[in-house]
C-alpha cells in the first residue's frame, strides 16, 4: 500500500508542476511579441506587458521596448497595443 500512496503523491506533484509552468509560460507578465507598427508600417518586435483583465482573459496594457526604437524610450502613441 505504501508504493501506491507514493505514486499518488508523485502524480499530484507532477500536476502542480505542469499547472505552474503553464501559468508562467502563458499567463500575465512581460512577453516578446511581433506586430506590424501602424506608424512606420514595418514589422517590429515588442516587449508587451499583459495583465489579467477578467478571469481567464489577458489584455495587453503597455509596451515596454520596441525594436524600431532601440535603446530609446518609446515616444510614439503605442497604437500597436490594439494589434496585440
Amino acid at each position: 500500500m505504501n508504493p501506491i500512496i507514493g505514486l499518488e503523491v508523485a502524480g499530484i506533484l507532477v500536476c502542480w508542476v505542469v499547472v505552474a509552468y503553464a501559468i508562467w509560460k502563458w499567463g500575465p507578465g512581460l512577453r516578446m511579441r511581433a506586430v506590424r507598427c501602424p506608424e512606420r508600417k514595418m514589422r517590429a518586435r515588442v516587449l508587451a506587458e499583459q495583465r489579467e483583465a477578467e478571469f481567464g482573459s489577458l489584455r495587453t496594457t503597455d509596451v515596454k521596448v520596441c525594436s524600431l526604437f532601440p535603446g530609446a524610450p518609446l515616444t510614439c502613441g503605442k497604437a500597436c497595443i490594439a494589434r496585440l
